[in-house]
């Protein structure tokens, strides 16, 4: 039986849901990266990060390729980096909208009545 679309997609966006899958995607936008460049960007133990970027490769969402004995990491495709991207301009929004309710607030504070 196929699953249904709306599945596909929350289980898409929960296999993005750790932090350091995140970052690493962000960091990834930037071009091939190997493992040890990942550690210096990142406050995450070896095996921590090995686990994440496991979960990645196994989702088709990122590649990775041997050179001698270092392991690099690349974006699968375009699309991720511009969905990052995406989620950079909607969490702006947000948090501009949040800043806009909390300045209302304030403002309210300090009127009488």
């Amino acid at each position: 039986m196929a699953v249904p679309l709306y599945q596909a997609k929350a289980e898409f966006f929960k296999m993005l849901g750790h932090p350091v899958r995140i970052r690493v995607l962000e960091l990834l936008q930037n071009g091939p990266t190997a493992v040890r460049d990942l550690l210096a960007e990142m406050d995450v133990e070896p095996a921590a990060l090995s686990q994440q970027l496991a979960v990645l490769r196994r989702s088709g969402i990122v590649t990775a390729t041997r050179e001698g004995s270092t392991v690099v990491y690349a974006l699968a495709g375009g699309d991720v980096a511009e969905l990052m991207r995406a989620a950079r301009r909607i969490l702006t929004e947000m948090l501009a909208g949040q800043n806009v309710l909390l300045e209302e607030l304030r403002d309210a504070d300090v009127e009488p009545g």
